[in-house]
């Protein structure tokens, strides 16, 4: 009997104390004080990758405003959405964030079938990090000078090229279906766990091309590791600036890839505000500002950072996105 009331007691105060702790976490005096410990900031993809690389950059200033390790924690798979998943059911205290971006929150749940998460429902917006336009590259011995002869060799042999991405939903991927929808063609698609693995065989020539956020591909292509075609913007880029945009080519191929912090849904306000002033100072770094644009990346502006102004680009993203997305997606 006395075993069988020991029991009761202990599941009773652990009750209590999970009631205890579900109070504390939304209360004015618990915002305040957080953190207290460190913060994993899941990056949905392999180390390297562009959602990786831009959420490091911005997560170790992080680190010194807030007082506590922004540690990094890579959850690749399934187009961004393993990790993702993960994060939306993980506690909504603050210790657990997403380094979201267009592929995870985009075009993962129009493309990925079954995810366990809604995009909209499931995460609180905390702010934008980073925009910056795709690069179609390819592996640098292709037989192609410019983006009109890539164009020409594509529509010819396209049952024979093969295009890398970095999963079904990832950005990479995503940019690609626009790219391949925009000129017409179908390639042999050729999936990754991440940007990283899938650029790394375009440049070992064992695939022919990839399109991705400049982010990622910037020193490869400065390093002679591919062959940089065009940048799907309106301008050429500062970094890159003997590759011409896709316009200057005649190719109606124009976007710009984003990333940003997530917390789960329920996240109370304060501790959303709280790492929403650590992401805008780090953003208004100098250092953090020459590193994302020595990758041809660039900064939101002050009114774009803030949670409320985020969520509705994500919205407006996602309804803008959709319907196009959708329409590339083979007929059953």
């Amino acid at each position: 009997m006395r075993t069988f009331n020991t029991r009761i007691m202990t599941s009773v105060a652990a009750s209590l104390a999970t009631v205890w702790f579900a109070a504390t976490a939304v209360s004015p005096a618990f915002a305040q004080s957080y953190p207290t410990r460190s913060i994993t900031v899941v990056v949905p993809f392999p180390a390297g990758g562009p959602s990786d690389v831009v959420a490091r950059i911005v997560a170790e200033n992080m680190s010194k405003t807030l007082g506590q390790q922004m540690v990094i924690e890579n959850v690749g798979g399934a187009g961004g959405t393993t990790g993702s998943a993960r994060v939306a059911a993980a506690a909504p205290d603050g210790y657990t964030l997403l380094a979201g971006s267009m592929g995870s929150h985009v075009s993962a749940p129009v493309l990925t079938k079954g995810i366990k998460y809604n995009s909209q429902r499931d995460f609180v917006p905390i702010g934008f990090t980073a925009h910056a336009p795709a690069v179609v590259v390819a592996r640098k011995d292709f037989p192609a000078a410019n983006l009109q002869e890539f164009v020409k060799y594509l529509k010819a042999n396209e049952g024979k090229i093969k295009q890398a991405h970095g999963g079904i939903g990832a950005s990479s991927h995503m940019a690609c279906l626009l790219f391949n929808s925009t000129i017409k063609i179908n390639p042999i698609s050729v999936a990754y766990r991440g940007t990283a693995p899938a650029l790394n065989d375009v440049i070992a020539g064992h695939v022919d091309f990839l399109c991705e956020q400049a982010v990622s591909v910037t020193g490869a292509i400065t390093g002679g590791q591919v062959k940089a075609l065009a940048v799907s913007a309106d301008q050429r880029l500062p970094t890159l600036p003997n590759v011409p945009t896709a316009k200057e080519a005649g190719v109606d191929y124009r976007m710009s890839i984003w990333a940003g912090i997530f917390a789960p849904s329920g996240t109370p306000k304060p501790i959303v505000d709280r790492l929403a002033g650590a992401i805008s100072r780090a953003l208004d770094d100098p250092g953090v500002t020459q590193k994302l644009a020595n990758l041809g990346g660039s900064i939101p502006s002050k009114d774009e950072r803030t949670p409320a102004k985020f969520g509705s680009f994500v919205n407006a993203q996602i309804a803008h996105w959709s319907p196009i997305l959708k329409a590339t997606m083979p007929k059953d």
